[in-house]
């Protein structure tokens, strides 16, 4: 298993630079052929979901339905998929960014009563108690 950058991702989703997308499509395709994964941490999905929201302008739909297909994609090994998915469900449901809804349901994973904030847009969001 090998782990991808955020900039991998960013250049394969957005193809904005046409050499780096055939790299990392060289690399998606010889790990598809070869069988091995491609590992994906909380992190660079936070990144990911920041990156694609203020430099490339993905409305909330065009990012969750990115995210899903992230998730859906075999050669990528998720780290917490499940709570992965659960922000991911929070992002759409609610008003909270990906990112905030990846750390409240990481929060309550582990085992916090609720996530301490001063970000007012997540007032009324579950897991959340802005200060």
């Amino acid at each position: 298993m090998i782990g991808l950058d955020t900039n991998v991702l960013v250049r394969y989703l957005t193809r904005d630079d046409e050499a780096q997308f055939r790299a990392a499509r060289r690399l998606l395709e010889e790990l598809e052929t070869s069988g091995e994964k491609a590992c994906l941490s909380v992190v660079v999905l936070a990144e990911l979901a920041w990156v694609l929201t203020i430099s490339y302008k993905f409305d909330r739909q065009t990012l969750a339905s990115t995210v899903e297909q992230i998730l859906g994609t075999v050669e990528f090994a998720v780290e917490d998929r499940d709570l992965v998915g659960e922000a991911l469900s929070e992002f759409v449901a609610g008003k909270a960014g990906f990112a905030d809804a990846l750390i409240g349901v990481r929060n309550h994973a582990a085992g916090c009563a609720t996530t301490a904030t001063f970000d007012r847009a997540l007032r009324g969001n579950r897991g959340f108690r802005v200060l």
